[in-house]
């Protein structure tokens, strides 16, 4: 395999190369760049890399397949801009496998989510309302999250149900302030009955790793609940106020 020298001046003028061709891709088809400039900065060096080793620029994300160049072609190795991002990962994920190519929506919205996760990670509260409504529509919640928007919810900004669906003895030892219902695991499908009214109402269920009310949460939505987020890593990862009985 050829060594390549990222500090090399034919390493940097491939990279500069490349940084061209990501600009003349994104005119062509409307993307725009990640905003986190980590992925963009990775995926580019590694297309100059592949530029300089094989002759193409592979998609850096997966392993060249073929000694020859034959062999890679035969192989239909993914060439950037590859087939299946511009046909179906783009369309349908708003972003290409390797990240580099984002749709503007697509870029916009991770912005938001970014400028959210700085401000309720630096534990400053103080979300707007719809960045707290954003927040609210994620499928996993951390411990910051959840304090964020419980805080949120006591102001007017959102509502939404937050339920523990660990067992009784549980939660008389401890749960988090604000729950507002316990739907025990080993009784879900009894218990959820009574709360059938509320599938239109964000939820957030979380138990003690984030294990059970993974699977809660999806049973939930299979029962037709709207959306339910779950508490990732539990009530053990949560740092706000925790209260027995």
């Amino acid at each position: 395999m050829v060594q390549i020298d990222m500090n090399s001046d034919e390493f940097q003028a491939e990279l500069e190369k490349t940084w061209n061709f990501v600009e003349k891709v994104n005119k062509q088809f409307g993307f725009v760049q990640n905003p986190n400039e980590e992925v963009n900065e990775g995926v580019a060096m590694g297309l100059a890399r592949n530029r300089l080793i094989y002759g193409k620029r592979y998609c850096p994300c997966f392993m060249v397949i073929g000694e020859t160049k034959e062999e890679q072609k035969a192989a239909d190795n993914r060439i950037c801009p590859c087939k299946p991002a511009l046909e179906k990962e783009i369309p349908e994920d708003g972003l290409c496998h390797c990240g580099i190519f984002c749709t503007p929506e697509y870029a916009e919205a991770e912005k938001k989510k970014n400028e959210i996760e700085e401000i309720v990670h630096q534990h400053s509260k103080g979300l707007t309302k719809e960045q707290a409504e954003q927040l609210l529509k994620e499928e996993q919640l951390d411990g910051d999250e959840l304090e964020a928007l419980i805080e949120a919810r006591s102001l007017g900004m959102v509502d939404f149900i937050l339920m523990d669906v660990r067992e009784f003895m549980e939660f008389q030892m401890g749960h988090i302030v604000g729950t507002d219902v316990l739907v025990p695991t080993s009784q879900f499908y009894a218990k959820i009955e009574e709360h059938s009214d509320k599938k239109k109402h964000p939820v957030v269920v979380y138990c003690h790793t984030g294990s059970r009310s993974f699977q809660v949460q999806h049973a939930m939505k299979s029962l037709g609940f709207e959306h339910v987020s779950n508490l990732r890593p539990g009530i053990i990862g949560y740092t706000g106020e925790i209260q027995k009985g």
